[in-house]
């Protein structure tokens, strides 16, 4: 811009999709700014107009909001993750229900006969039952250190990715979104590397022998470990492990993986079982599951239970259905409904996943369930048997036109559509509102402090 402005004395009046606050001028101009929350008064710099819209930074809080709170963390404001712990959670609730009905009206443009009541989690700390750390040998910068004349060279840390940086992390001390003893594993595992001497990974040189560490836990006290590193050097890593097994006995699955690539997944590596079973357990109401490192699982373990049992009940089981579960990932949702129904037949694309949900099964002695890996556009197709129930829980990028096209033809009496997306979920929704009626629908939140969302609808076939 020409010239810079600042914007005084606005009011924040409204959250925008992602959790971007949003503020407007007297002349009817919309901005989106991050931090703030609705009802706080504040200076803003404006940016540079992208895609028709207004961005600006927060320059000054001139009055706060009575919906502010005292955030828990010490790392609140640098960390990216919990960006609304600073807002009371009745009101992040308020609005994540506002963000589906938005979605809908702006997208779908149909009208869901009933709106229940947004699910609030019991737990909105220590929540979640896996965390991933980084090893960086460059820590990211505070605005006040970056100004300060204080000369900052390579520190080692362990922690979590700077918003929006590959090579920058925050060290973490404390975490309030895992329970023990993951803070307590990170923080040895970090003392114990750095008093030894292994370097932390550089992203921006590919070299460092620390790389990241993930740690899950379960509701059955159990933990699962494992740490990324970039060589194969066994008296090293041996030295570690040994030392981690020695200080938590409560480890029931310790794991390493040698990563030698530019990028940081391991689900395409072997990864190897140095301590313990090779998996740990999980329990979603009287179904139990085997998860091994590659397995995705909610992240919410108690809240997991409320959303399957709220697309349990709207669908509305009898014991009598041929149910479909598109996207079945390990078979929670065909697993948890199995004794429900009278079969399940679900897809998953990931090979590891499926083999899972078969292990699962067997666990649980379900017997009417049948797992197949594809890709959902192009397993489904017209010829399948018709099923009366299909369940659906896509990633965030929703169906693919191709599977919606097949469901239309297929007509299932009902379609439950779990989605952790609600602009992708309506605008499915209203490719399938060609024959279906949207009954019902309910908000799930899931992840307490940020905007993330998860919401179920319920559709039926039209009679016409």
């Amino acid at each position: 811009m020409k010239k810079t402005r600042i914007l005084e004395d606005l009011k924040i009046i409204d959250i925008a999709d992602r959790g971007k606050a949003v503020a407007k001028t007297n002349d009817g101009k919309v901005i989106f700014v991050q931090g703030p929350v609705p009802g706080d008064v504040v200076d803003i710099l404006l940016l540079k107009k992208r895609k028709g819209v207004f961005q600006g930074i927060v320059r000054n809080y001139k009055k706060l909001s009575p919906y502010r709170v005292d955030p828990v963390c010490s790392h609140f404001d640098v960390c990216g993750g919990c960006k609304w712990q600073h807002f009371d959670y009745n009101k992040q609730l308020e609005y994540k229900e506002k963000q589906v009905r938005d979605a809908f009206d702006r997208i779908a443009k149909v009208q869901i006969d009933e709106i229940l009541p947004i699910r609030g989690g019991e737990k909105i700390e220590y929540y979640r039952n896996k965390l991933e750390f980084s090893f960086s040998n460059k820590r990211w910068l505070t605005s006040d250190e970056i100004n300060s004349d204080a000369v900052f060279g390579e520190t080692s840390v362990l922690g979590f990715h700077a918003p929006g940086s590959f090579d920058k992390i925050i060290p973490i001390e404390h975490c309030y979104l895992q329970d023990s003893p993951s803070n307590e594993i990170r923080n040895f595992i970090r003392d114990y590397t750095l008093e030894h001497g292994y370097s932390y990974w550089d992203a921006r040189a590919n070299k460092g022998f620390m790389r990241n560490m993930i740690i899950r836990t379960s509701s059955l006290g159990q933990t699962m470990v494992i740490i990324s590193f970039s060589a194969d050097d066994h008296e090293k890593i041996c030295s570690l492990l040994d030392e981690v097994y020695k200080k938590f006995p409560e480890i029931t699955s310790l794991n390493y993986v040698i990563n030698t690539k530019m990028n940081d997944s391991i689900l395409d590596l072997d990864i190897i079982n140095y301590k313990g079973e090779s998996t740990i357990r999980e329990k979603l109401g009287d179904v139990e599951f085997i998860i091994s490192p590659k397995s995705f699982f909610q992240t919410n373990t108690s809240q997991s239970k409320v959303l399957y049992d709220i697309a349990v009940d709207l669908a509305g089981l009898t014991g009598n259905e041929n149910v479909l579960d598109l996207y079945t990932g390990i078979g929670s949702i065909a697993l948890y409904i199995g004794r429900k129904v009278k079969k399940v037949y679900g897809i998953e694309v990931v090979k590891e996943a499926i083999e899972d949900a078969k292990l699962n099964a067997k666990l649980n002695n379900i017997d009417n369930v049948i797992f197949e890996t594809g890709d959902v556009k192009d397993v489904l197709n017209e010829n399948f048997e018709k099923p009366d129930i299909v369940f659906i829980d896509p990633p965030r990028a929703g169906m693919h036109k191709d599977v919606i096209e097949t469901l239309l033809k297929l007509e299932p009496e009902k379609i439950v559509y779990i989605s952790c997306n609600p602009s992708t979920q309506a605008r499915d929704v209203a490719l399938l509102s060609e024959k279906y009626n949207a009954i019902k629908s309910q908000a799930v939140d899931m992840f307490p402090h940020t905007h993330h969302i998860e919401n179920v609808m319920m559709l039926t076939r039209s009679k016409v």
